[in-house]
């Protein structure tokens, strides 16, 4: 069931917030989720809400990307807003995603700058820097290195995440920056939740093609059909590539349930004929 869109109330109580590492933050009317233990290991970060735009989607709401279906102008006012919650200046880093595997390494302000490379992650040690990815159900993952001041921001749909994606990043963080999995601190943010994210067959047919235990991420709907644990996938490939299970933290957060904060393509595109993007974040502070 999709909840109504009232603003008015905090959606998940404090506590369990805090309990699974996560809290909010305000400022001028926008709010985002911070991942703490990201945070306290001196990473900014975030996951944006939809609270406290210029968007008409259809009121007010902050989206971050999706150039079909906002004007650049509300998207770059939106933009400015969000950043102008962050302590230090930075120059965004984003790409085309385009539902695959790829990872771009950003070590400059310059290639920072380059948005239009084809692919789902992002890494770099830069810093000045904040990669970020956009998802309106889709899983955004955000890890940092402590010890080394790498990160990575990567998208994974259903199929960034049966083409291993999160431990792909992983794998080019060990590879570009000699950074340890075990010293990583990773936090998957607000995304379909497997109480509400129906797929079909070919989903179910492409996990199982990619991993051995697939049907583990499944719970059978109706015929040819399955709620799928999109989230438990990427948290599954980053143990698997070494990080320490107690270092990931999930946020408590479905976004086709609380389309009141977040961005649903599968609850809103078809009602309203477009959808906006979320933004999650991570730099050096």
């Amino acid at each position: 069931m999709i909840m109504e869109r009232d603003r008015s109330t905090n959606p998940i109580p404090a506590e369990t917030l805090t309990e699974s590492g996560f809290f909010w933050r305000e400022s001028n009317g926008i709010r985002v989720l911070t991942c703490g233990p990201l945070r306290s290991a001196r990473f900014e970060n975030a996951f944006s809400t939809r609270v406290g735009g210029v968007s008409a989607f259809p009121k007010d709401d902050l989206n971050l990307a999706g150039f079909d279906d906002d004007t650049k102008e509300n998207i770059a006012e939106n933009r400015r807003r969000f950043l102008e919650l962050f302590d230090d200046q930075y120059e965004l880093a984003t790409v085309w995603q385009v539902h695959g595997d790829g990872v771009k390494l950003v070590d400059s302000l310059g290639s920072a700058r380059a948005s239009n490379d084809k692919c789902d992650a992002i890494i770099s040690d830069s810093h000045g820097v904040l990669a970020g990815v956009k998802t309106a159900d889709c899983v955004p993952i955000l890890i940092g290195d402590p010890r080394t001041g790498a990160f990575a921001a990567v998208h994974a749909g259903w199929r960034g995440t049966a083409s291993s994606i999160t431990s792909k990043a992983v794998y080019e963080l060990k590879r570009k920056f000699a950074t340890d999995p075990a010293d990583m601190i990773a936090a998957i943010g607000p995304a379909a939740t497997a109480d509400s994210y129906e797929v079909g067959q070919d989903v179910i047919n492409a996990f199982r093609e990619n991993f051995e235990d697939a049907d583990r991420y499944f719970r059978p709907t109706r015929a040819g059909h399955a709620f799928a644990d999109i989230k438990g996938a990427n948290r599954d490939q980053l143990v698997a590539a070494g990080v320490r299970p107690e270092s990931v933290f999930i946020a408590p957060h479905c976004t086709i349930e609380r389309t009141d904060i977040f961005f649903s393509y599968r609850a809103e595109a078809a009602k309203l004929g477009k959808c906006g993007r979320l933004l999650s974040v991570i730099g050096r502070r």
